[in-house]
């Protein structure tokens, strides 16, 4: 039985760690082929390796999508392997500070605005001509954050709330080429950005993050991946300019209800995307700045 998406031609930023390598699993899974992106210090290589030790089909293209020469060679790379583009997956993005704005650092806002709205931006203006040729689509990664806000990190927040909206501008503006896109709004999700260990949060918020949610837990990755594969699919062949939220129920929620939540039903689910191993690494080398509020 062929996949969902089979004979389909992807590119995924953002690829080499958590989430981004999560969807570059499931869509090879899923019978397509991939360009995987990162940034050069990413593992793109070793998640093109394995997916094509069980018998994925992939190639890496590691470089910094906010940059305009890499974003026109990553999708070239796309036509030049596999001859076309079918799904664009904007999955680039940072998550580099905690604190209240007066404290934000500037360096680390341009920083952010450039890695999450400038490489979307990128990648959608080279590649919606070939997406037109294929009457393909785009997926690009919202938040909850992008709904709610998010207090500690506001400009976190807000570069989602541009992505909610530049997706649903491109759904109406390019309906009439044949192209979909559309938006994943995950909520807390068990990677690197999560982890007092591995990121800007401290405990009192990671605590917080997760009592805020119903389901009293983080999403795995390949949760996540599951609705991209879905809405890159022609399963979704009539939703368009839609903001799909991933969130356990958080956008929804008054107050920490998670903690209502039995311990049995805490747990993730085990899931079947076995090789993956950069969920955690998607902060490492990069700085980190965190202050008390």
């Amino acid at each position: 039985m062929s996949g969902r998406l089979e004979g389909k031609v992807a590119i995924i930023t953002g690829a080499g760690t958590g989430i981004g390598e999560a969807i570059a699993h499931k869509f090879c899974r899923e019978g397509a082929k991939v360009v995987v992106n990162g940034l050069p210090d990413d593992p793109v290589q070793d998640v093109v390796d394995r997916i094509c030790s069980v018998g994925g089909n992939a190639v890496a293209f590691p470089g910094d999508v906010s940059q305009e020469e890499p974003a026109q060679a990553c999708v070239q790379t796309a036509i030049d392997h596999y001859g076309k583009l079918d799904i664009l997956v904007n999955n680039a993005g940072v998550f580099l500070a905690t604190a209240t704005t007066e404290n934000y650092p500037l360096e680390i806002f341009d920083r952010t605005l450039r890695m999450n709205l400038r490489s979307a931006f990128l990648m959608t203006k080279y590649a919606l001509p070939h997406l037109q040729k294929s009457r393909g689509n785009i997926v690009s990664a919202g938040s909850e954050a992008g709904f709610n806000g998010l207090a500690q990190n506001t400009t976190y927040g807000g570069t989602k709330g541009w992505m909610h909206s530049f997706m649903k501008g491109v759904a109406v503006e390019q309906a009439k080429n044949g192209i979909r896109a559309n938006c994943v709004c995950p909520g807390a999700i068990d990677t690197a950005w999560t982890h007092q260990e591995t990121g800007p949060m401290d405990a009192q918020m990671e605590k917080t993050l997760v009592e805020a949610t119903p389901m009293a837990r983080r999403g795995t990755p390949e949760e996540i991946a599951n609705v991209y594969a879905f809405l890159a699919s022609d399963e979704a062949s009539y939703v368009t300019g839609a903001l799909w939220l991933v969130d356990g129920g958080v956008t929804v929620a008054k107050g920490a209800v998670g903690s209502q939540t039995p311990e049995a039903l805490r747990s993730q689910p085990e899931g079947q995307l076995h090789q993956l191993k950069h969920a955690h690494d998607g902060l490492k080398n990069k700085e980190l700045y965190s202050t008390k509020s």
